[in-house]
């Protein structure tokens, strides 16, 4: 059979006897018109009354902006449409970002929101830093200051399957994003890589709770469709949270029945969204449905800036010496590190971007140079299964009841033959 190959639009050929398919439960239509259906999700939002009905002029609001929603720009234009039209002025408007952001939204906004207040969060300045209350485990919560005072706090958030922490959607920005430098690193050195996620796993129940400490803000929850596009926007409180959580799933969760000795990947929208966390999500999933000893081919046009985490890997030919160099450091980008080295010591790793030859070398993968190579990598495979905008996925190997069943009986044909 023929496939095209995002985001190159390549032709490869794969063998009938060689493709392992992935299924997922639905596909939904990306939204078109984008305001239109913000506008819904904030004045009919589930089991919520209308946003514009929680609020009062004199309001001081705060807007925490997750970074990595697409199309972000133009969904805090509307944003702020709304809120002028409540009544809130720009100086009372504080769109507050986690540490690390760089903001770039902030080009995108209108003129007559000039004045309404940016600020991203420091987690390790103490003046920032108010006490909310103690969690039912004791836990002592500390979050960004100007969060605590805001009269009203509105989520603006991309809903997603997460490598270390299984789900982030809902309240997720505000817990431990938004906290003290030391909660956040205990709540990372806790996180299992690419485990399943539970239904409510530990912090996902308790970042609910801090939400709800909080004051239950407003969340504004976002579910990608195939590269920039939005397939779903959501409005509504906590309990809005298991019908995105569904959506997500439907959209994002992966199966396939068998590990596949290549698995390609591609990273569609545009290279301008996509660091280098973006390529070891992708990384990752692969990782999740690949054999032992495999291939991962990633494929993406970024040319993304390596941050120090990274950086330590090309020091040393040695993964396990650069795994320990992440421990001893604890770079920012520590986790970014982590999942691309697990993905290194799981299969051999390919990868076709904008990034130098020789830095892709030193990050313990080959470098491709056109996509017309990958046809080489999968005649060469017994098995293949292709991910298109795989660092979006939560991927699972999933062998059908029918399956197990005829597994079952062929290893007792096997003994019977042994008898």
């Amino acid at each position: 059979m023929k496939l095209i190959l995002p985001p190159f639009d390549a032709t490869v050929e794969v063998r009938d006897d060689a493709y392992v398919a992935a299924h997922r439960a639905s596909e939904a239509a990306a939204i078109g018109n984008l305001a239109h259906a913000l506008r819904a999700a904030l004045d009919v939002p589930l089991d919520f009354p209308s946003l514009k009905r929680a609020l009062t002029p004199d309001d001081r609001i705060v807007l925490v902006v997750d970074d990595r929603t697409p199309s972000l720009g133009e969904l805090l234009r509307e944003m702020l449409n709304y809120l002028g039209e409540a009544g809130i002025v720009p100086e009372n408007i504080t769109l507050l970002s986690p540490a690390g952001s760089r903001q770039p939204w902030v080009d995108d906004l209108p003129d007559a929101w000039q004045d309404v207040r940016t600020e991203i969060h420091d987690p390790t300045d103490r003046r920032r830093l108010s006490y909310l209350a103690s969690t039912r485990h004791g836990r002592r919560v500390y979050l960004n200051r100007t969060l605590i005072d805001a009269d009203q706090t509105v989520i603006l958030s991309d809903c997603r399957f997460d490598p270390q922490y299984g789900y982030l959607g809902g309240a997720a920005p505000l817990f431990p994003a938004l906290s003290d430098a030391a909660t956040i690193q205990q709540v990372e050195s806790v996180a299992e890589f690419g485990s399943m996620p539970d239904p409510i796993q530990p912090l996902e129940a308790e970042t609910q709770e801090v939400a709800w400490l909080l004051g239950a803000p407003f969340l504004i929850q976002i579910v990608e469709g195939a590269g920039d596009s939005i397939a779903h926007i959501v409005g509504g409180a906590a309990e809005s949270v298991p019908e995105v959580k569904r959506l997500c799933t439907q959209r994002w969760h992966v199966t396939v029945k068998q590990p596949a000795q290549t698995v390609v990947v591609s990273i569609t929208g545009d290279p301008g969204r996509q660091d280098f966390t973006t390529l070891a999500e992708a990384a990752s999933s692969a990782a999740n449905v690949v054999e032992p000893g495999g291939r991962i081919v990633i494929l993406s046009r970024a040319a993304p800036e390596l941050g120090d985490g990274m950086s330590l890997l090309r020091d040393t030919d040695s993964t396990a010496v650069a795994a320990r160099r992440v421990q001893e450091r604890q770079p920012a980008d520590r986790v970014t590190a982590r999942l691309w080295l697990n993905a290194a010591n799981k299969a051999s790793l390919y990868l076709l971007s904008g990034l130098d030859d020789g830095v892709v070398e030193e990050l313990f993968a080959t470098p491709l140079q056109q996509a017309r190579q990958v046809q080489r990598l999968v005649d060469a495979a017994g098995s293949c299964v292709f991910l298109p905008d795989a660092h979006k996925m939560l991927t699972e190997i999933k062998t059908t009841v029918h399956d197990s069943a005829t597994k079952r009986e062929k290893e007792h044909e096997h003994d019977y033959e042994e008898d």
